[in-house]
């Protein structure tokens, strides 16, 4: 009896493992795979004519070359503040150091869009702040940050947590007994920086690198808004264009720009990826306690330095947005007799487009993070229990959607669904689209901490319920739920906090009815509505420091390494 019911359940659990991948193959890998086809072919053909004209075409070659080095440089600024920061937080005495990484975190979490709309509030001649203090330029200077250096400047800001995050991991590893057996041999201060921990963080600090270039080369929202208005143009931004001309092979073309950003980006996947491998090789087994440095007297100094950057790179820039929605217009000084809610008043109580992107990015981005549990939870039990061919390649896989930047991905949707199979419909211009390129997204972000979470479960638990005679179902929801809640419910936290601010893959999906709030930004400072744009940001600044907050409060409840900013 207990035989028969073993082979049933394996059956059981074998037709629900296929059905399930077969649904995440056609989210995740069916629209990458639809991208090549469409670049590799010329009207059902194999043909590689097209893709040799747009990749000679002159912007093109000017584009990769802007992508190249504002996403080179950009990730240099990263590595030196986020290096710096990962060292001092992980590897010293330093005090409030929760409170440190959750800001570290912020600008990270803060979509792009908003983070060049903050600067461009606090520099140029129409800064409101400035002009307050009475420090702006004067009229018909030009603004700074419309330029490589200020596309450079704010990729580096924004992707420094991603540098931050990895090297920590990589410096909390390193034991104590280490650092102590070199200094018995001699080694003191920079010498045994230099000597001990560099040589053990490489493989960290590389792959952090490596992550954080692929990230910065997809960025659209810094390089559109300051980048299309001085001329510009990066891969990303290209695609945009293209896009918005809609020519008769427009498809085509930015299909095969999709697959030149998608072409670089898998290179630096695989580099992250050799080094993680490469990482593994250090450290293994030590359960001592992790390195901790004395500061002494250099303490105080160094904590005021650190928290005059933070101010820098978080505070000021939001004190720059909230004084542009508190003026009648933009370049007015703010003064007790110019404070107006006008601004705040128009974008979130009488534009029905507010209401209408609220709803559209509140509902894409809480059905995602459903719809994902819905799907991750079981696959990630059944894939741990039955380690099938067809498993393992979808597990090495699947983080490619995610870590393909986000034009890549809209180009890739449309071309898989501007014609659903077999009929004439078309889910292009709906709000269904985005919501598939979302689940396609951040599939990995719900996947892999759940993952993470199975793998601690001892499938002794499940085996006893089924020799009672307990079906799939109820083992699914008895047994296998309860336990991998919490890495759900943050994952869920994650997926809905990152799409909920979401421009990149919107960008290119939108149509009348289904803007999303990072749409809505762009577009009303693109229109030169600065006030409203700036009330708007603030906004959502306001609602991602509020869901980081709430995820904080919680993280207790959560697995061990599933908040990454969690000291």
């Amino acid at each position: 009896m207990g035989a028969t019911h073993t082979n049933g359940g394996s059956r059981s659990e074998a037709r629900l493992l296929s059905a399930i991948l077969v649904v995440a193959i056609c989210l995740t890998l069916a629209p990458v795979l639809r991208l090549f086809v469409e670049g590799v072919t010329d009207e059902g053909r194999p043909s590689l004519a097209l893709m040799g004209d747009v990749l000679a075409q002159p912007s093109t070659l000017s584009a990769l070359k802007h992508s190249l080095v504002t996403a080179g440089f950009g990730t240099l600024v990263s590595l030196v503040l986020g290096a710096a920061f990962a060292f001092l937080v992980a590897l010293t005495d330093l005090r409030a150091k929760a409170a440190l990484v959750f800001c570290l975190m912020i600008p990270m979490m803060i979509p792009p869009q908003i983070t060049a709309l903050s600067w461009t509030q606090i520099m140029g001649p129409s800064s409101v702040l400035l002009k307050t203090l009475g420090i702006a330029p004067p009229l018909g200077a030009p603004q700074p940050l419309y330029s490589p250096q200020g596309i450079i400047f704010l990729l580096g800001i924004q992707h420094m947590s991603i540098i931050f995050l990895t090297l920590r991991a990589g410096l909390r590893a390193i034991p104590q007994d280490v650092v102590e057996a070199a200094r018995i041999s001699g080694a003191k201060g920079v010498r045994t920086w230099w000597q001990i921990v560099m040589p053990l963080t490489l493989p960290s600090l590389a792959a952090g690198t490596a992550i954080t270039f692929v990230t910065a080369l997809g960025n659209f929202g810094i390089p559109a808004m300051l980048g299309i208005p001085a001329g510009y143009a990066t891969l990303p931004t290209l695609v945009y264009q293209k896009l918005a001309g809609m020519g008769t092979t427009v498809l085509a073309e930015v299909s095969v720009l999709a697959m030149l950003i998608g072409g670089v980006a898998v290179a630096g996947i695989l580099l992250q990826r050799l080094f993680q491998t490469r990482q593994k090789l250090h450290l293994v087994g030590s359960t001592s306690q992790p390195l901790a440095l004395p500061l002494g007297a250099a303490r105080l100094p160094v904590e005021i330095l650190l928290w005059i950057v933070v101010f820098a790179i978080l505070v000021l820039p939001m004190f720059g947005l909230l004084a542009t929605s508190l003026v009648p217009a933009y370049g007015v000084s703010l003064r007790f007799d110019t404070v107006t809610l006008a601004s705040w008043h128009e974008v979130l109580l009488r534009q029905p487009v507010t209401a209408r992107a609220f709803a559209n990015s509140f509902g894409l981005a809480a059905g995602a993070s459903v719809a994902l549990i819905v799907i991750c939870l079981p696959l990630a039990w059944l894939m741990e229990r039955r380690k099938t061919r067809l498993a393992r390649v979808f597990d090495s896989l699947l983080d490619l959607p995610y870590a393909l930047p986000g034009v890549v991905l809209s180009i890739a949707m449309i071309l898989l669904l501007i014609k659903l199979p077999f009929t004439d419909a078309t889910l292009y211009g709906t709000i269904w689209i985005i919501f598939l390129a979302y689940l396609a997204r951040f599939f990995a972000v719900m996947f892999r901490p759940v993952q993470a979470s199975l793998k601690q479960f001892d499938p002794a638990m499940d085996e006893a319920a089924q020799s009672v005679g307990a079906s799939l179902y109820r083992r699914l929801r008895d047994v296998v739920f309860p336990l991998s809640a919490p890495a759900a419910a943050a994952g869920a936290i994650l997926v809905f906090l990152t799409a909920f601010n979401e421009l990149t893959v919107s960008a290119l999906l939108w149509s009348s009815g289904t803007e999303t709030l990072g749409v809505v930004i762009f577009n009303l400072d693109d229109s030169g509505e600065t006030g409203m744009a700036s009330a708007l940001a603030m906004t959502i600044v306001c609602v991602v420091i509020v869901l980081m907050a709430l995820i904080q409060l919680f993280s207790r409840r959560f697995p061990k390494g599933v908040v990454p900013w969690q000291t």
